[in-house]
């Protein structure tokens, strides 16, 4: 007997967590340095981050400057009073058995996010912004008898972690994956993380729930951990969707608990029952103050805001008439962005000029050079290809003297060489050929290898004049000047067309 086909229509609830490591020259409760990706193993510990007895933490003042400027930028209430918790919990990545976070008083509270998502714009809340200390890191291994044992690293344990949370504004995968990425290039731009996902310095969980279409009531929520990339964010909260919704239909109830996603099965697995606060046994840290947080200190950190991304997307289409397509792709990015800006600036150039040379530089940035960073896996901001060097390129192919197919063929060069593109021309012999007395001859050589695709321009097969082109510019290795090719091209075709007709 088949099963009847439920009729309502379901709606996902999302809320994040992000949490974010910062970029500080030390740890969060101590002198430790905090660039532990690299280091050996236990190299970057003392006895507050081995959880010795005795030890005592101290504030990261500049780990706090950072969370208050994120509020900030996301909107949020700094209170003037806030303070530090023991979150309790007996994991073995955690060396003093609980970790020192923030519960009932945060710095930063009631902000909100605007996104824009297809068309549209949205206003997802922000809970709250806390700060905390990240925990130890395990290494699993297998063993010669076929066993795994696991060693602790405990390099990360006490490195600054701020916490995003979002209310459950968020109603599908896509706008999550937005909120992320417009969330990722705050960060960028404030400069208070790298945002790695990698190297987990931008880590996400989710807890998604689902209900009737408009009900105002919750469902059962569970929370999604081991994404690491947006993409396994995307994939996951439209997977957990799906499998709520099967749960719901069949007659059985959601449980509460916490999932993991793997990335090599596309699913997500239980993992553990969901916990609450109470579960964690908060209570105030005894062996840290207060924080009393100076409204002037505030406005001053707000006014050394810098221009983040919306508002630098609306300077750039102003300023340079760009698209709020390649305006809003270029901003995404700060590095991008700056590396864009850079280009400009190498030589002043009239309004008009500047106009037509910031749609080059976003060709180019947006097309071939993000292309060779992609397959050769580089951020711009480490492209071998410097802004000055683009800017250069681009110099070449409007004074005409490299052609842009043959500017393609430069810049992988000097992407590849780390020379400019004006000593590859000269050592290439890459000149652009402008002379037609030098491009009639190879035309017309063309024309006479190819009949049948002469014949089918003249049968009215227009794009056969495009494969001759074609065939003009690889005979002269891109070197000849492709407007003068085009013209002469059609020039011999359109004369093969008048001596036929008047031979009829």
């Amino acid at each position: 007997m088949s099963r009847e086909v439920s009729s309502v229509e379901y709606e996902p609830v999302i809320g994040l967590e992000v949490h974010v490591q910062l970029l500080t020259q030390s740890k969060m409760f101590c002198a430790c340095r905090a660039d532990y990706q690299t280091a050996a193993p236990n190299s970057r510990v003392c006895p507050v981050c081995l959880g010795l007895p005795g030890s005592l933490p101290v504030i990261n003042r500049k780990a706090v400057e950072h969370t208050i400027m994120t509020g900030l930028a996301l909107n949020c209430r700094i209170p003037s009073y806030s303070k530090f918790d023991r979150k309790n919990y007996p994991y073995p990545d955690l060396m003093k058995g609980y970790q020192i976070s923030q519960y009932d008083l945060p710095l930063a509270v009631q902000g909100h996010l605007d996104l824009h998502v297809n068309g549209h714009t949205s206003r997802v809340g922000i809970n709250r912004v806390h700060l905390e200390e990240d925990v130890a890191k395990l290494q699993h291994l297998p063993s010669s008898d076929g066993e795994s044992y696991s060693l602790v690293d405990v390099n990360r344990s006490g490195v600054p972690l701020m916490e995003v949370v979002s209310a459950p504004d968020i109603s599908s995968a896509e706008e999550a994956q937005v909120y992320l990425t417009t969330l990722h290039s705050i960060l960028q731009y404030l400069g208070v993380s790298t945002g790695n996902m990698q190297d987990g310095s931008f880590r996400c969980d989710a807890n998604i729930s689902i209900r009737p279409r408009g009900s105002p009531e919750f469902g059962n929520r569970t929370e999604v951990k081991n994404m690491n990339s947006f993409r396994s964010v995307f994939l996951a909260l439209n997977y957990e969707f799906e499998r709520q919704r099967r749960v719901v239909e069949s007659g059985s109830q959601v449980v509460q608990e916490t999932r993991g996603w793997l990335d090599d099965r596309n699913v997500t697995v239980s993992q553990r029952s969901k916990e609450y606060a109470h579960d964690y046994r908060y209570f105030p840290e005894p062996d840290l103050p207060p924080l009393v947080v100076d409204p002037a200190w505030v406005e001053t950190l707000k006014d050394q805001l810098p221009e983040l991304a919306t508002q630098r997307r609306t300077r750039l289409m102003q300023d340079y008439k760009l698209s709020d397509y390649d305006a809003s792709v270029l901003t995404a990015s700060r590095d991008m962005a700056d590396y864009f800006e850079a280009a400009l600036e190498v030589q002043p150039v009239s309004e008009d000029a500047r106009d037509r040379l910031a749609k080059s530089v976003t060709n180019w940035v947006l097309g071939d050079l993000s292309r060779l960073l992609n397959m050769d896996n580089t951020l711009i901001g480490d492209s071998p290809v410097t802004p000055p060097m683009l800017a250069e390129l681009i110099g070449l192919v409007d004074s005409e003297t490299v052609s842009v197919t043959l500017a393609k063929t430069v810049l992988e060069e000097c992407f590849n060489t780390g020379k400019s593109p004006a000593t590859i021309v000269g050592d290439r012999g890459y000149t652009q050929i402008n002379e037609t007395s030098s491009l009639v001859p190879t035309v017309l050589e063309v024309l006479d290898s190819n009949p049948k695709a002469v014949d089918d321009f003249l049968q009215g097969k227009e794009s056969a004049a495009k494969f001759l082109v074609g065939r003009v510019m690889r005979t002269t290795r891109g070197q000849a000047n492709p407007e003068m090719v085009n013209q002469l091209v059609a020039a011999e075709l359109e004369s093969i067309r008048n001596n036929q007709s008047a031979k009829s």
